[in-house]
């Protein structure tokens, strides 16, 4: 007898999934795979000596890596479905689980602050796709190395928000410092499977579109 539940995954399966999965990352909030950073700050009381002003820093930096994280789910989506080699793909989508905990993570975050996510998410993440999708055209090796560099320049941008949040907004902090330990170990993990060097003109180009694009999220 012929199993009628059984159904053939087709490539129009594929694409409503990846829209499913868009959808639900630019609004839907998701459950993290990992405990919340700030619990283990739970004890300290940081939130009721925080000024006015050093909360609308803390959330502007918080909204930054919000999209930053938005941004990296769309990347991570298009390079895993060109990627060449499927054990590439998902060494890719393994990574993405732990950009989605960040992503949760900076949203539980914004909360925590009374803000909201950047108005502009849906558009750092269709960008971002299209990206992911023709580094993954270009090869294997180029893949990884536009990967390698992007969470290079992630780690730097994560130090320089360290230097800018309140010393007092440990909750912040510890999201933060816990995001670059993982963005350093995407970047290494993709310089050991083979990351090509990228040229400089188009790493002067990902610093230009990211630095256009952190200057939009802090504000809008």
């Amino acid at each position: 007898m012929t199993d009628k539940s059984f159904r053939t995954y087709t490539p129009s399966d594929r694409i409503i999934e990846e829209i499913d999965r868009a959808l639900n990352n630019i609004f839907c909030k998701q459950v993290s795979s990992r405990p919340y950073p700030p619990a283990s700050t739970d004890g300290e009381t940081e939130t009721p000596t925080m000024t006015t002003e050093q909360k609308k820093v803390a959330a502007g930096l918080v909204r930054v890596n919000h999209a930053g994280e938005m941004a990296a789910q769309a990347l991570y989506q298009g390079q895993s479905l060109t990627a060449r080699d499927p054990k590439l793909a998902d060494k890719l989508k393994y990574a993405s689980i732990e950009e989605a905990d960040h992503l949760n993570w900076c949203r539980n975050r914004l909360e925590e602050l009374g803000e909201r996510p950047s108005l502009l998410d849906p558009l750092w993440y269709a960008g971002s796709f299209a990206i992911g999708m023709a580094a993954g055209i270009a090869g294997d090796r180029w893949n990884l190395g536009f990967l390698a560099e992007t969470e290079h320049q992630v780690v730097r941008h994560l130090d320089s928000h360290l230097d800018r949040l309140p010393e007092n907004d440990v909750r912040s902090r510890a999201i933060v410092s816990q995001m670059k330990i993982d963005e350093q170990g995407h970047a290494e993990l993709a310089e050991n499977l083979g990351a090509a060097e990228l040229p400089r003109p188009v790493k002067q180009f990902m610093k230009l579109t990211s630095k256009v694009m952190t200057n939009l999220a802090e504000k809008v």
